[in-house]
């Protein structure tokens, strides 16, 4: 609405941003409530340029910035209104950045805004807390908090049942407005019952998911492990059977992941994280042509950071439905979980995170498998 207040002036141009297009075209986001609202007036919609014009010559573009050289695509635009729905899933560069895109002619009465609206929570939870929270009123920049009860079209009732489903740092944020609930209590030690190996019941599925290093051993201070959680799933309850968690060159790496698959045998399933672009999909085609040849071997495609990706496992943990078998990893695995994310590593919740995620899912129909990858 705020966009749309000066679009009666010639000169007038604003744009609204989310991380990803995708973002923009969900229904009832952006895009789709612009059309809702401005369909059948004389403001002509652009399908290619994702715009409104007005009749008065104004503009309102709706943009994204899902990379951090995305921001250079506007170099050289003038806005005198720009918006940043779901600000903390921004970089505070990207957000700076735009400042200097706010500009008009000279004369011109319309003023220059950057309003933005967010949940607390995401990558840009710190530098929008600091911001607008802890500096805000000192700087002159305004925050109206806004809670569930404030908003008179949501069905109150059923959306609280659903956030009581999400772990309590999650819930906080979206049912309290909390900027308080911060990350590091996303689990808790006490969460965890640990059960003798004896206790384990039978028949269950059992996946083996590795999360490598992206750091080798002697390249940095304190570089990051390699993890592989061997785990089960019954009943809703999660059983963690051990963590490998080691440093170690790739070659290195590469035989403990082969000796290790050998030890768990051939009912483990074996699943890796793929890291996105082409270098994460070339380490797992070497993983399932030369390493684990002869092991049922699939990858998964990481999506979104870490905090959302142990979310599901936060609240399964909550529930006490993570059960810890009895073992060596035991203490590493809880000492990093309980400061998890604001930790040195992640590896050991990443990795189990992903295990869960390959269990909770329908599991794929058998068929051949040929260098780890399944033939439709």
């Amino acid at each position: 609405m705020a966009a749309l207040q000066y679009v009666g002036e010639k000169d007038y141009n604003a744009i609204l941003f989310r991380r990803t297009y995708r973002d923009l075209a969900l229904p009832s986001a952006l895009m789709d409530r612009s059309k809702q609202w401005l369909m059948g007036t004389l403001a002509r919609w652009s399908e290619i340029d994702h715009c409104w014009t007005f009749p008065s010559g104004a503009r309102l573009q709706f943009g994204y910035l899902e990379s951090e050289l995305d921001k250079y695509r506007y170099q050289g635009a003038e806005f005198d209104f720009i918006g940043f729905d779901e600000l903390t899933q921004f970089t505070e560069s990207q957000y700076t950045y735009l400042f200097s895109r706010l500009r008009r002619k000279a004369g011109s009465l319309i003023p220059l805004r950057m309003w933005s609206a967010t949940n607390p929570g995401g990558v840009g939870h710190n530098w929008v807390k600091q911001r607008f929270i802890v500096e805000g009123e000192s700087y002159g920049r305004v925050f109206v908090q806004a809670f569930l009860a404030d908003n008179p079209f949501v069905d109150f009732e059923s959306y609280v049942e659903n956030l009581r489903r999400l772990d309590s740092v999650t819930r906080k944020q979206l049912l309290e407005g909390s900027w308080d609930a911060q990350l590091g209590t996303l689990f808790h030690r006490d969460w965890f019952r640990v059960i003798e190996p004896c206790e384990v019941p039978k028949d269950l599925r059992l996946v083996r998911f590795w999360d490598l290093a992206s750091t080798e051993p002697g390249k940095g201070k304190d570089p990051d492990w390699t993890s592989g959680t061997l785990a089960g799933l019954k009943g809703g309850q999660l059983f963690i059977f051990d963590v490998a968690h080691f440093r170690g060159s790739p070659k290195l790496t590469e035989d403990r992941i082969r000796k290790t698959a050998e030890l768990d045998g051939g009912r483990v399933q074996i699943w890796m994280e793929e890291e996105g672009g082409s270098s994460g999909k070339i380490a797992t085609d070497h993983y399932a042509r030369e390493v684990l040849v002869g092991y049922n071997f699939r990858s998964l495609r990481s999506t979104g950071d870490k905090v959302t990706r142990a979310g599901p496992l936060s609240s399964c943990a909550e529930r006490g439905n993570v059960v810890l078998v009895r073992g060596a990893y035991v203490n590493a695995f809880l000492d990093e979980a309980e400061v998890f994310p604001e930790g040195d590593h992640d590896d050991q919740i990443d990795s189990t995170s992903g295990a869960l995620s390959v269990l909770s899912s329908r599991p794929r129909p058998l068929g051949l498998v040929c260098f780890g990858r399944q033939l439709e």
